[in-house]
């Protein structure tokens, strides 16, 4: 039972819902939902929202919030159009640019929350009117397209089932060093460490879940582009937020902004610096969507900060504050893409699709209130 008591069982219902949603779905296609292409297609969705909701979850963590990130997102991404499409702009010099934007549109938000102390809700509801506005304004209100070839390899290209077997088999590799790190540096301190039996059982099952996605994906047309992306920005992420100082910060505030503010932290810095990442975050989206649509709309991103926003929750991470990681809001956003696809695939009505949708989220968030309660 203190076992038990020590597992985060949060993270083990998230996967017990994926099954039985991957589960239904299945039944309910006769297969199709996990053919390769389909499971294909599935991650590529996943990976949208999964970099806005890896920006997104130290945000809350922070104990703010963003309502921006779609219009920003949309605006982003209709800006690389432009460059691409009425510029001609190299690449390069596009994703550059864009990635930079993204930047500073994210401190400017920063800014107005950090140092002039106006309501996160507000400075981005009021950036979600103005970013829309923007985009519409810069497109004339018309879809930018088509884009160019080398643009759509971002959003809609394959690694080949060579590159992506061996990245898996640096991923296990690097997985079992960092494991094998941690278990050393652990002995040096004299803490407690797990049985060896135990970590060759993790390392197994983490070659296996790695491997057999690869496999799977391969089965297709290899690894999207994507999904590397995404698992990059997760690992970036996890790290951030588990060994630098400037993740501890991030939770400290979060937990308790009088605390951290006594402890010495720069409160406003770190703010300014976790809006800033975001706007960085929600650039890349905007690359990946305008590159996979193959153009830039009006429409893109609306409703996209919702889709960030529950993932975040579903996840775990708490709207007080102080609470949340990476991992869970990636599992939170596969959750979402798993819902959207499948009701797509079965031609569930879009009006049910939304009701669905914010039920989940509603009954996260109510778990989440109860769980404090019991605290």
């Amino acid at each position: 039972m203190s076992k038990l008591k020590s597992i985060n069982l949060q993270v083990y219902i998230m996967l017990i819902a994926i099954v039985v949603i991957m589960a239904f779905f299945t039944i309910s296609t006769d297969g199709a939902y996990l053919s390769a292409r389909n499971i294909s297609n599935l991650l590529r969705q996943t990976s949208i929202t999964g970099v806005l909701a890896i920006g997104m979850v130290f945000i809350i963590i922070s104990a703010e919030i963003d309502l921006s990130v779609g219009s920003m997102m949309g605006l982003l991404g209709g800006f690389a159009a432009i460059a691409d499409v009425w510029w001609s702009w190299p690449l390069p010099l596009t994703i550059i640019i864009t990635l930079a934007l993204g930047f500073l549109l994210g401190t400017w938000n920063g800014w107005w929350v950090a140092y002039r102390k106006v309501p996160s809700f507000i400075v981005t509801l009021a950036g979600m009117l103005a970013f829309r506005g923007m985009l519409i304004g810069l497109t004339n209100g018309t879809t930018i397209s088509p884009v160019s070839s080398d643009m759509t390899t971002i959003g809609q290209s394959y690694l080949s089932d060579t590159i992506g077997l061996m990245l898996g088999g640096v991923a296990i590799l690097c997985f079992v060093l960092w494991g094998n790190y941690q278990r050393k540096a652990r002995q040096r301190l004299n803490l407690n460490i797990p049985a060896i039996n135990q970590e060759i059982m993790k390392y197994g099952l983490f070659a296996i879940c790695v491997l057999g996605a690869i496999y799977l994906l391969n089965d297709y047309r290899g690894i999207p582009f994507p999904v590397l992306i995404l698992a990059i920005l997760a690992v970036a992420g996890m790290f951030m937020a588990r060994k630098t100082a400037f993740g501890r910060h991030i939770y400290a505030i979060g937990g308790n902004i009088e605390a951290a503010k006594l402890s010495g932290i720069n409160v406003e810095k770190v703010k300014l610096m976790i809006f800033a990442i975001n706007g960085f975050m929600v650039a890349i989206a905007g690359l990946i969507l305008t590159s996979r649509l193959g153009a830039g709309a009006p429409s893109a991103g609306q409703n996209a900060e919702l889709d960030a926003i529950a993932a975040c929750v579903i996840g775990g991470a708490s709207l007080a504050g102080g609470i949340g990681s990476v991992y869970g809001v990636v599992i939170g956003a596969l959750i979402i893409a798993l819902l959207d696809n499948g009701m797509s695939m079965l031609d569930v009505p879009t009006f049910w699709q939304y009701i669905v949708k914010g039920g989940i989220l509603l009954l996260a968030v109510w778990a989440d209130t109860m769980s404090k309660k019991k605290a």
